[in-house]
């Protein structure tokens, strides 16, 4: 029976996030709610709402359809609608019957399988790798370090062509601000401050390895509209941010408050404040999801 562990890749756009999103549960009270059969293990086939179209669904759906068998996907990352990967992690174990043309054994290779599910994906989703795991390896307990990436692009006129993968900001932002502050979220900390509410974990405590902000080129077809008098002109940023987990939305309102650094809206010497604080309403904006790229995932080491 062997365990597929699957790298992907995705634009998040048009996905309402990774988790697959189950219908609604019959209401016991509610004789207009429908009865979901038990043996409906597949969105489609349970009535009472129609389905989000959602990363694990579509690639779990691929890989039934590759193996020809049931397949239970588990994704590394929960990221939100809206939200790109480039290193998602996804696993499924396989229980081939090679008489029944049932399975994908381990013999058949990896490389086959990769081309199989992605001649069976949509544009805007592909494995990018599989390989064969241990049984008991499992992609969200497993993991030991993540890295997300927030793209910002501070101008005067809106970016057009690439405007579903940056955060465009009207402001001017100071580099070297946001640079400062970022160096204070390195290490062991309390994030509470930098948590959305209902985050539903037992510790907000986690470690950041690494915290950069660096500039980009802007793309030379990147901006539309005329000129203002003292416009600045375009610059784009890059968060890149490593650690040994995040908190719900943890990444989108550092990137907030980076901005609000950046701004001068908020002193590069602040973080450490409003970490102790841990009072979420003394970091910055929860920024949007377009900007945010989950990097890549690891086990077993930094």
């Amino acid at each position: 029976m062997p365990r597929y562990k699957l790298t992907v890749a995705y634009d998040g756009t048009a996905f309402h996030g990774w988790q697959k999103q189950e219908p609604l549960a019959p209401d016991p009270g509610d004789p207009a709610s429908p009865a979901q059969p038990a043996t409906a293990d597949r969105l489609e086939d349970r009535p009472g709402r129609i389905a989000l179209r959602t990363v694990q669904h579509v690639l779990e759906q691929a890989a039934r359809e590759t193996v020809r068998e049931p397949v239970r996907l588990v994704g590394a990352s929960r990221t939100d609608a809206g939200v790109h990967a480039w290193g998602q992690v996804a696993a499924f174990t396989s229980e081939p019957e090679p008489d029944k043309g049932v399975g994908w054994p381990a013999d058949r290779g990896c490389d086959a399988l990769v081309r199989a599910l992605n001649s069976r994906l949509p544009d805007d989703l592909f494995v990018r790798d599989a390989e064969i795991v241990a049984d008991e390896f499992e992609p969200i307990g497993g993991a030991t370090s993540k890295a997300y990436s927030y793209t910002i692009h501070a101008s005067p006129t809106r970016p057009l062509w690439d405007r579903q993968y940056v955060y465009h900001t009207w402001h001017e932002l100071d580099l070297g601000r946001m640079q400062r502050a970022a160096a204070d979220l390195v290490g062991e900390h309390d994030f509470a401050s930098l948590a959305a509410a209902g985050h539903g974990r037992q510790t907000t405590v986690r470690t950041i390895f690494d915290c950069a902000v660096t500039e980009l080129p802007v793309p030379d077809a990147s901006s539309t509209g005329g000129k203002k008098d003292g416009a600045f002109p375009a610059r784009r940023h890059r968060i890149d941010v490593t650690g040994n987990g995040f908190l719900y939305n943890m990444v989108r309102i550092l990137a907030g408050t980076l901005v609000e650094v950046g701004r001068g809206r908020i002193e590069p010497d602040a973080i450490p404040a409003i970490l102790v604080s841990k009072d979420r309403a003394n970091a910055g904006p929860t920024l949007p999801p377009e900007g945010l790229r989950l990097e890549w995932i690891r086990y077993g080491g930094r």
